[in-house]
């Protein structure tokens, strides 16, 4: 942990908890009478655990999740949208999706029911995405007359490819679990009961990885997404160079000289 950061809490909200064990943090939104909506207090909180996470050294890996069976995240609390007075201000609202891409740490989404609008772009706002074979994914912001507002679009297209996204966003109708598996829009599927033990397998294993290069890893993958290759190619090799002069570089090297586990220290 760095000098002067307190270790990530072990509770936020009554909404929106945060749960720390060894390495690795679960992130429940926790409003599953509500099928996990986010409220503007929520997203706002959600921000500052962002921060409390980024500056923290203890935590290495995220699991982010929705309680209860039925949803893991519907997007905002429609209910709530009458509170912004204006659409200036609802178009400089807090956006949960900006707040969790942010998070430098790698993030495990365990998707267990709906992942509807917000939650939809909360959930591809992640980098790997694990889902319950009861899980339902859906844009269906076109059937009330607008559509999604926090990359949406561009994630759609980069995780399912143009057609599938079109159709996805054109409809607005819900695509199941088997069907996002098959278009690449999560890497596993599995028995509800299965879904978090197997994200915070997931998340346990890259914790054990060397942080600084998780967190390179990620941050080269998003770069990734809007440049040319050549560029991506020269500023990949950049990255590898900072990576490469890391204590925990040279701890690898050593390690496996030596044939035993590293032991990664974040420097």
């Amino acid at each position: 942990m760095s000098a002067g950061v307190p270790e990530p809490s072990g509770t936020a909200t009554s909404d929106l908890t945060l749960d720390v064990d060894g390495h690795v943090a679960v992130l429940t939104l926790a409003r599953p009478a509500k099928l996990n909506a986010i409220t503007p207090a929520m997203a706002l909180e959600l921000r500052r655990l962002v921060d409390e996470l980024n500056a923290t050294r203890d935590v290495r890996c995220v699991v982010l999740t929705g309680a209860g069976e039925r949803a893991f995240c519907v997007g905002s609390d429609v209910g709530e949208l009458a509170t912004y007075d204006s659409p200036w201000a609802f178009g400089n609202r807090s956006d949960y999706g900006d707040s969790l891409r942010a998070l430098r740490l790698p993030v495990v989404v365990a998707v267990n029911g709906y992942a509807y609008g917000g939650g939809l772009e909360l959930a591809m706002a992640g980098d790997v995405r694990i889902a319950s074979s009861t899980a339902t994914f859906s844009a269906p912001e076109i059937k009330l007359g607008w559509i999604g507002g926090s990359g949406q679009s561009a994630l759609l297209a980069h995780n399912v490819g143009p057609s599938n996204a079109a159709l996805m966003l054109l409809t607005g109708d819900p695509v199941d679990a088997a069907q996002a598996l098959a278009w690449g829009l999560v890497s596993q599927v599995t028995a509800p009961e299965d879904l978090l033990p197997t994200a915070r397998e997931l998340a346990g294993r890259i914790a054990e990885r060397a942080p600084v290069a998780a967190q390179t890893a990620k941050r080269n993958l998003h770069a990734a997404y809007s440049m040319p290759l050549d560029q991506a190619i020269r500023y990949e090799r950049d990255l590898q160079t900072i990576c490469f002069a890391t204590e925990d570089a040279a701890e690898g090297r050593t390690a496996f000289a030596e044939r035993r586990r590293p032991r990664f220290q974040g420097r």
